[in-house]
């Protein structure tokens, strides 16, 4: 514990632009960024977080006497900051691995955990639940080429559960259905146009043994993966062969094998209209979508390079325009996977990717209808092949990079709330306002007891 504190400290504490001269930091970014994202727009960023991301809280306590000092200090957001965690125990050292898993618990609160169907049931009727040897940490230590395994970035599903378990953080399982042949449907698979039907079958039979297998240890799942363009449009998809109204039928059988309180997703980019328009028919059939999840990928280098010159990408009036037309479905919205590429892997590169990013989660945490934002790729050079080697918030070998540094000091920082108030009465009611979460209060007794306890603030 003091190890895992000793390395926050540390990772908070480092300078946002390091290697950067004053006049070249304040130059990152062209002057049209800056008017894009100008002081009008970061202050109704404030003022839409200070109204949707806190809540009044009203504590009674006894035995204290006026003038006694009462710690107030939140331990835990309700507002999900995610990644995914493909990485878990294969980036081969000790030391690279455990900082890695220190900051599950500490910067994430949520995991979300790989059930890729190719990888995780590579042959028909043996999926990687339990952990083998080829998973442990011993193992990929001493790979030379961790990429030509064929199970990189897909740890064994138990493990990554049982350790999120232990942090104490959410669980997110990605995903159920998706009908992308290269990603995720096993070579067994039927490829067949008339065995439609055995592909149904099989895709119930896996929602099934998930649901057996795991109950509601995981708070939630991506059921159904990027299937808006196969909306309305009969046999036909995108993917090649797929079963009809698939989507409707896994969200439908969802429903039945899970338990009610498991949150289930469906997970989509938000580039058309035809998006909302497949959620808004699912709910109208009766399907259970708890929240709806959106991707936004700058995987182009050249896309957050073009960002930072102030073209039209990515901005507060995008945002808005995207995530209104979602809001009319009334489900929470989730950003899913979040890519933002450093366009270059130098100094000034880095710290336009971490200037990008703090503006973006700036504004997707001051959405009302927003509960999480999920960074996807946190190491560089571990995504999967073609996404951009430079989109993590770490080096290759776990060092920290000014992204994260700005994004732990918003999530770690500005968005806790820590306050120090006097008793006013001898059964004083304790009031104040902080961020939606989890506190601790602290205070002495009449007897010079310590005292605490732990409260909601919603």
């Amino acid at each position: 514990m003091k190890r895992r504190i000793f390395l926050m400290l540390t990772l908070f504490c480092l300078p946002l632009f390091p290697n950067l001269s004053a006049k070249e930091s304040a130059d990152v970014m062209s002057p049209a960024y800056r008017a894009i994202w100008n002081d009008e727009v970061q202050k109704e960023i404030d003022a839409r977080i200070e109204k949707y991301r806190k809540a009044d809280a009203a504590v009674a306590l006894s035995d204290v006497k006026p003038g006694t000092e009462i710690k107030i200090d939140q331990i835990s957001h309700k507002f999900l900051f995610g990644a995914h965690i493909f990485n878990f125990n294969q980036l081969g050292t000790p030391e690279r691995n455990q900082k890695y898993k220190d900051l599950y618990g500490t910067f994430f609160n949520s995991a979300t955990i790989a059930f890729y169907w190719k990888k995780f049931e590579p042959e028909p009727g043996k999926p990687r639940f339990k952990t083998a040897k080829e998973d442990t940490e011993e193992y990929w230590n001493s790979v030379s080429d961790p990429k030509a395994e064929t199970h990189w970035r897909r740890p064994s599903s138990d493990q990554c559960v049982e350790f999120c378990e232990s942090k104490g953080i959410q669980m997110n399982g990605h995903t159920i259905i998706w009908g992308n042949r290269t990603w995720q449907h096993p070579g067994w698979l039927p490829t067949d146009p008339a065995k439609t039907d055995e592909m149904q079958r099989l895709f119930d039979k896996r929602m099934i043994e998930l649901a057996e297998r795991y109950k509601d240890r995981l708070n939630r799942w991506d059921i159904v993966n990027e299937s808006a363009e196969d909306f309305n449009i009969g046999k036909a998809s995108r993917y090649g062969i797929m079963p009809e109204d698939y989507a409707y039928k896994a969200l439908k059988l969802a429903d039945k094998v899970f338990p009610k309180s498991v949150e289930l997703n469906i997970n989509d980019y938000c580039t058309s209209k035809k998006y909302t328009d497949q959620v808004a028919d699912l709910l109208k059939r009766g399907c259970r979508i708890t929240n709806v999840g959106v991707q936004m990928h700058l995987f182009n280098p050249k896309q957050t390079r073009d960002v930072a010159a102030g073209k039209p990408i990515q901005t507060p009036d995008f945002q808005k325009e995207r995530l209104s037309a979602l809001d009319v479905l009334g489900r929470p919205l989730h950003l899913s996977e979040i890519t933002i590429t450093a366009p270059g892997d130098d100094a000034k590169g880095r710290a336009i990717q971490a200037e990008v990013a703090r503006n973006l989660y700036r504004y997707w945490f001051s959405w009302p209808s927003m509960m999480g934002i999920t960074w996807w790729n946190v190491v560089d050079d571990c995504g999967a092949p073609g996404e951009p080697l430079t989109s993590g918030l770490f080096t290759r070998n776990m060092e920290p990079k000014p992204s994260f540094t700005a994004l732990n000091k918003l999530i770690n920082h500005d968005w806790k709330t820590h306050l120090v108030k006097k008793a006013d009465s001898e059964a004083p009611v304790l009031k104040f306002r902080g961020f939606k979460g989890n506190y601790k209060i602290t205070w002495t007794d009449k007897s010079g007891n310590a005292q605490s306890k732990i409260i909601t603030v919603d």
